[in-house]
């Protein structure tokens, strides 16, 4: 904390003003220093408290506002609902993701709320409530795990000799959907009964279930209970709130392995709040390339598209025989914002999780098979590399922009494939000379550089599981690999080399 001059405003309590300074609108130096000081005192500061510590009225509080505007646009401070944190800084009580443990063991978290597009990276703090459980805070009834939600206190590290720069305690667990289990419900003939909780860590004992709370659930049936806790009395009980059917019914098996691996596969109500009140992408400041007929290429049962690409002969005299290559990627940033609650899910869940009959998503389904779904036809927001390569497949120049684009068609790979190998239909005649040959040629290009280079070829065969109406496997197969497939893969690595 920088060394407090004789100017600088001394904090107080809520509503003190400085007579040094009345009326006078405090520089951003003096902000920055009144905002840490208070954040020290664990006091929260909007611009109210700001305007009335330095005594600000008419004019003067619209000075401010201003100055205050110009500083979170420049990314000075922070605004979080009504409160001003100086940029960086963690408040004194907020709330963490547990992201899992380190090299260590040690339980580490990182803040909920953060935008790293102007605060950098999020940091990682030392949860220090983790050990023995009269060590832990009051209301943490297990140990906290990646994947949990808590509400926690706290302070720098910087005197600590610790390698983060912050260390917290945890005040309570904030996510509900922790205190949800799977079980098999054991009924008793005079009501209520029993869960036998199927995750084998943790809740091992049967957890009593009251009579009225087991629903219709009958005996031996795989369940989704809440567990309610007495803690005065340290009683806890299960409350089932859905049947699922039989245990060894092959799709519970996939079930129950995402709850045995604390895999997320429920969104929270404030999370599909925030998605349904999402609307049109803004457009402004996107280039417009919805006149390029960009393609997707995907299996026959995709349900979302999020890449398309399209190549066309340079017209450019200096590289004749050379191609242009369009890749563009749906552009998820345009509906999920930093700081949102949508946000730091998806941070949580880090990628989506597939399971032979069911895909746990990483984004709710209204994003990523609708709005990020770069379907035919239809405008959306994208992020689009420009390149362009040489008659040898050498890159010669890349771009990137933010674009809105229009797919002009989704093709499967053996569609794609079969208008090339002189099999077109009705879908893929009028892009074969416009769209398919183009793109073809450009792959043909680009391998050509690629055997130059000799890279490590790893050819696996990709397999497939069949599932027959029961959800159980009635076949493996290995798809026939088309020039399509490494057509597409090709030109979404010359994207990332970019």
């Amino acid at each position: 904390m920088p060394r407090k001059k004789k100017s600088d405003p001394k904090p107080k309590k809520s509503g003190a003003k400085f007579p040094s300074r009345t009326g006078v609108v405090p520089s951003e130096a003096e902000i920055l220093n009144y905002l840490r000081l208070s954040a020290a005192d664990g006091r929260k500061v909007g611009k109210r408290e700001i305007a009335r510590a330095f005594g600000l009225k008419g004019a003067a509080r619209i000075e401010l506002k201003e100055r205050l505007r110009d500083m979170t646009a420049r990314g000075l401070i922070d605004r979080r609902s009504k409160e001003f944190l100086v940029a960086g800084e963690l408040p004194k009580v907020a709330v963490l993701d547990v992201v899992g443990p380190d090299d260590e063991g040690e339980l580490i978290a990182k803040p909920s709320v953060w935008d790293e597009e102007t605060q950098g990276p999020r940091p990682s703090i030392l949860l220090l409530d983790h050990g023995a459980p009269s060590r832990r805070a009051k209301g943490a009834d297990r140990l906290p795990r990646p994947g949990d939600r808590v509400l926690a206190r706290i302070r720098p590290a910087a005197d600590e000799d610790l390698p983060y720069p912050y260390v917290a305690q945890v005040i309570r667990r904030i996510d509900h959907a922790a205190d949800e289990i799977l079980g098999v419900f054991r009924r008793n003939p005079s009501g209520g009964g029993y869960l036998e909780p199927v995750e084998k860590r943790g809740k091992k004992q049967p957890i009593l279930v009251k009579p009225g709370d087991g629903g219709d659930a009958v005996n031996g049936e795989l369940v989704r209970a809440e567990v309610r806790k007495d803690r005065r009395r340290g009683l806890m009980w299960a409350r089932v709130i859905e049947r699922l059917g039989d245990v060894d019914d092959q799709r519970n098996i996939s079930l129950i392995a995402i709850h045995e691996q604390g895999i997320r596969d429920r969104f929270p109500e404030e999370v599909l709040r925030e998605v349904e009140e999402l609307g049109a992408f803004d457009e402004k400041g996107r280039e417009d390339i919805r006149h390029i007929p960009l393609v997707t290429i995907d299996p026959p049962d995709a349900r979302d598209h999020d890449d398309a690409v399209w190549a066309a002969p340079d017209d450019d005299p200096e590289n004749e025989g050379g191609f242009r290559v369009i890749v563009a990627i749906a552009d998820v940033a345009a509906y999920v914002r930093p700081g949102t609650a949508l946000d730091a899910e998806a941070r949580l869940r880090g990628n989506s999780t597939y399971f032979p009959d069911r895909v746990v998503p990483m984004l709710p389904e209204r994003i990523s098979n609708d709005l990020c779904s770069l379907r035919a036809g239809e405008d959306r927001p994208a992020l689009a590399c420009f390149m362009t390569f040489d008659r040898h497949g050498n890159k010669r120049k890349h771009r990137f922009a933010r674009v809105i684009m229009r797919s002009a068609a989704f093709l499967s790979y053996e569609e794609a494939q079969a208008a090339i190998d002189g099999f077109p239909d009705e879908k893929t005649e009028p892009l074969l000379e416009p769209v398919l040959k183009p793109l073809w040629a450009a792959h043909r290009a680009l391998m050509e550089a690629r055997a130059r280079r000799q890279p490590l070829e790893l050819d696996v065969p990709e397999r497939k599981l069949i599932l027959d109406a029961a959800g159980l496997i009635e076949r493996v197969v290995t798809p026939v690999r088309l020039e399509a497939h490494k057509l597409i893969e090709e030109m979404m690595i010359q994207a990332n080399v970019c």
